[in-house]
């Protein structure tokens, strides 16, 4: 009888060979880089940061770090990386250098964030165009998700504080673009905030709200086709005020907290009043339903304004709140889309919830943590971790479909960035062969064939 040696083979390993490139799969993000013009864009804005006589380009720098956390990584140094594999990422700054360049950006302060924020704008809007049919914007409207992110710190950083869940670290507010059901969605705002930041801050509602806007095509900086859309947290008089504003004129779908006269009105609304909810399929949701509240709730709120309640019984194990009533788990909503039926609207609103799926997806890229000190340096560092979303969610829109088109960070990087490859050089050309036997190889070469396609920048 021949003696069992374990599940798997024994494999003899050495160093020294050549040919090989591991992270193939990032040539994906290389590409969709040169496509957009991000590289060209980011260059020109970080050009008043080159010195004279450097080597390395700032913007090709910050990119490099940029690419290494949507492979991954969570610090600085691991754009060691990318170094490591010069023939598909190119020359790759030291750590010093790297280190030397957030330093530098982080005390121009709100004059680079600027101009970083600017040239992303101006690449997304090129990305639209480019997508087509599969653009977030394509149905006409755009809807913009503001929440906002518990980010633990470890180590005593600047504004690190402690938060309402009892933690320590820092309350970003973000907003995300939905791509809908059948895409992830983009970053259009991050505002780096102390840990003991409050949840329903109107003035920091307002400011990540007009840091998401300018980062969308002009026609869409105003007007009704423009929806903001958060939890109870935005449900505030001086946010929805501003929301609703002469010459703004936003849509807006925002949770309200059920308290004082909501409550009252709420507990008094008759049974033949509520109206089953919906699913996205429009069957009727289960256990569910929906009606809109008028009188002395919405006294002092913007003229037009609707609000709307749902009742529905608790999962189970779920506990009821205080202001929850017979049963059943009360939430509440104000928007001023009008004409539209309330079930319509309520789903609308429930879809809210893939702001959760795109914060997870940040967690995973760089959000995890805040690696530097200073509080400018980490507002840097959420730039960055904004772009490496950005280059996570444009590719599977301009280049994947089908199912591929809505995998998760966590799901690129498994199957897609890690592949390996041989790299054959033939006269003055490089080549990546991916592995024949790789179950998505296959998927790789059509994106890249996709992107190939595309028209080049300028």
């Amino acid at each position: 009888m021949k003696k069992s040696i374990g599940s798997y083979p024994r494999v003899r390993t050495e160093g020294g060979g050549r040919g090989v490139v591991s992270q193939a799969g990032g040539v994906l993000l290389v590409e969709t880089v040169r496509k957009t013009g991000l590289d060209q864009a980011i260059s020109a804005a970080l050009g008043p940061w080159r010195k004279p006589r450097a080597v390395h380009d700032p913007g090709k720098v910050l990119l490099d770090v940029a690419l290494a956390v949507a492979l991954g990584g969570d610090c600085l140094a691991d754009v060691g990386m990318l170094r490591a594999e010069p023939a598909v990422f190119g020359p790759v700054a030291s750590d010093p250098t790297v280190s030397r360049l957030i330093d530098t950006l982080a005390v121009g302060g709100k004059r680079a964030l600027t101009a970083l924020r600017q040239a992303r704008a101006e690449v997304r809007e090129s990305v639209w165009r480019l997508a087509g049919e599969a653009a977030p914007d394509a149905s006409g409207q755009v809807v913009v998700d503001l929440d906002g992110v518990l980010v633990i710190a470890h180590s005593e950083k600047q504004d690190a504080a402690a938060t309402w869940k009892k933690t320590f670290g820092h309350h970003p507010l973000m907003g995300f673009v939905d791509h809908g059901r059948g895409g992830s969605g983009e970053p259009v705002a991050a505002l780096l905030r102390p840990g003991n930041a409050g949840s329903n801050t109107a003035a920091d509602h307002v400011e990540a709200a007009r840091l998401a806007l300018a980062q969308l095509p002009k026609k869409y900086r105003r007007g009704r086709r423009t929806l903001i859309r958060t939890d109870s947290g935005g449900g505030t008089h001086e946010f929805v005020d501003w929301l609703s504003a002469r010459g703004r004129w936003l849509s807006y779908s925002v949770g309200m907290t059920i308290a004082g006269a909501i409550h009252q009105t709420v507990l008094k609304v008759p049974a033949s009043a509520w109206t089953p909810a919906v699913e996205p399929d429009g069957e009727i949701r289960d256990g569910a339903w929906v009606a809109e509240l008028d009188g002395d709730c919405l006294k002092g709120w913007p003229k037009g304004m609707r609000m709307i309640v749902r009742k529905e019984r608790p999962h189970p194990g779920a506990q009821l709140r205080f202001t929850d009533a017979d049963g059943m788990r009360l939430t509440c909503f104000a928007t001023d889309t009008k004409h539209t039926p309330i079930a319509e609207l309520e789903l609308r609103h429930r879809k809210r919830a893939r702001a959760e799926d795109r914060i997870r997806a940040a967690r995973a890229t760089g959000l995890r943590n805040l690696p530097l000190h200073d509080t400018a340096q980490n507002q840097i560092w959420l730039e960055i971790v904004q772009i490496a979303l950005d280059l996570l969610a444009w590719l599977p829109m301009l280049a994947l479909t089908g199912q591929a088109r809505r995998w998760e960070p966590r799901r690129l990087r498994l199957r897609l960035f890690s592949a390996a490859a041989q790299l054959v050089t033939t006269g003055r050309r490089r080549i990546l062969r991916l592995a024949k036997h790789w179950p998505w190889t296959g998927v790789i070469t059509d994106a890249l064939q996709r992107l190939a396609a595309l028209p080049n920048p300028g």
